[in-house]
């Protein structure tokens, strides 16, 4: 028991380190994207094309990332995605030399690929460990994003000036960066990550059998969709990132129009990122006290006023407020998703279940973010805020429907 303990704490470890030096990385390369693609592209109407190349590669491999780790484990499967990330960073840094824009969106997809494989990270955290610390495990893996979030755009300066010093351009420098970040990601997911969580995961679920939900015979995802709290744990997870993203994406250019600086815009963003990661660590921990439904109910009634509050003014402080809470919401419906899912699959059913739903979560982000610039094109930006709030309506009607059925079914049984 303590041996096992000691594994999946540090293990846990482990997937923080990658998860902030990945996140860093993608955050100071995702940070110049509409840049480049503006420049390399000649349009302004294609800047948003590289962040829709990423995010449709994250969403298409995330299944294939869930198969690869569950027939290699996990730790090949990161550090391959990783390796790819720094494959792409590396033809990202060439294709802004070389102005070549097809070579930059192929280097996207490339590190679109990689963010799925990091991302299936958080899984690994709560197969290691006892379901009573599931929560408290992928909280501290998704914490590592707040590192990112605030390193990665203090890298950018840095990067700049040294690629200008090497004879390079100055926007290249952050996939420079990139690509150093993920480097040492790999041999810090080759050297840390043993044992491999797969095979943690499953010394844990055989030393700690879990509920009849997780016993029997292997199911098909269509099978494991059929249980309500599985639904309950993807909506959460999808739809929260579909609102998140559909609101947070088109935030600056509302705030642009209506006179602000970068100054302004990057106190509204910053005040988003610190609510997306800053209560990571105790949205985890309330999901192992409180049980995984409160969490996705206060995220997705966060998510709710948040929209709503978007609407009220394009001033920075009720701006500020509305996507801070934005991030919130989105942070208790993805820890609390995360984990309530992690609780319905069986070891075999873990790696392509989870694939599966980050699919959906990269395909809604992608959605998200080419869908945000077209809503606020033709209806405004209030609109769709509300169209958002409609959204998050979904995930916590769902998550009451299931809180009845369960106080139903507790009913049946003690009357029985």
């Amino acid at each position: 028991m303590t041996d096992l303990k000691r594994a999946a704490r540090k293990i846990t470890f482990v997937l923080f380190l990658i998860q902030s030096m990945a996140s860093a990385g993608f955050i100071a390369a995702a940070t110049l994207n509409p840049i480049a693609g503006e420049e390399l592209s000649h349009r302004a109407a294609w800047a948003g094309v590289p962040s829709a190349t990423y995010l449709l590669g994250a969403a298409l491999s995330a299944y294939v990332w869930g198969v690869i780790n569950e027939r290699f484990g996990r730790r090949l499967g990161l550090a391959s995605g990783l390796l790819l990330g720094v494959i792409g960073s590396g033809m990202a840094f060439w294709a802004i030399g070389a102005a070549s824009f097809p070579v930059f969106l192929a280097a996207m997809a490339l590190m679109g690929f990689a963010n799925a494989a990091v991302q299936l990270g958080r899984f690994a955290a709560a197969e290691v460990n006892l379901p009573h610390a599931r929560g408290r495990a992928i909280s501290n893996v998704v914490i590592g994003g707040t590192f990112g979030s605030v390193f990665g755009p203090m890298l950018i300066g840095p990067a700049g000036a040294w690629a200008l010093s090497v004879g390079s351009t100055e926007l290249g420098g952050a996939y420079a960066i990139s690509l150093l970040l993920f480097a040492v990601g790999v041999g810090v997911a080759l050297a840390g990550l043993r044992p491999d969580p797969r095979d943690l995961g499953r010394a844990v679920a055989a030393q700690f059998p879990e509920s009849e939900s997780t016993a029997g015979p292997l199911r098909s995802i269509g099978e494991i969709l059929r249980v309500p709290a599985a639904r309950v744990a993807m909506l959460a997870m999808i739809l929260g990132q579909m609102v998140m993203v559909l609101v947070m994406v088109i935030t600056s250019l509302h705030m642009k129009n209506h006179h602000h600086g970068f100054g302004d815009i990057s106190v509204v963003i910053s005040a988003h990122t610190f609510g997306m990661f800053a209560f990571s660590i105790i949205s985890g921990r309330l999901a192992d006290k409180h049980g995984r439904g409160p969490i996705i109910l206060f995220g997705s009634a966060a998510l709710i006023v948040a929209c709503l509050a978007a609407t009220l003014s394009p001033d920075v402080l009720p701006l500020g407020i509305a996507l801070f809470l934005l991030g919130l919401g989105w942070n208790f419906c993805f820890v609390g998703g995360t984990t309530l899912l992690a609780d319905q699959l069986s070891v075999q059913e873990r790696a392509r279940t989870q694939g599966f739903n980050d699919l959906l979560v990269g395909s809604a982000s992608a959605i998200g973010s080419l869908g945000s610039g077209i809503i606020f094109a033709a209806v405004g930006y209030e609109i769709m805020a509300l169209v958002s709030a409609a959204l998050a309506v979904v995930p916590f009607v769902a998550t009451l429907v299931w809180f009845q059925s369960q106080g139903k079914a507790v009913q049946s049984v003690i009357q029985a």
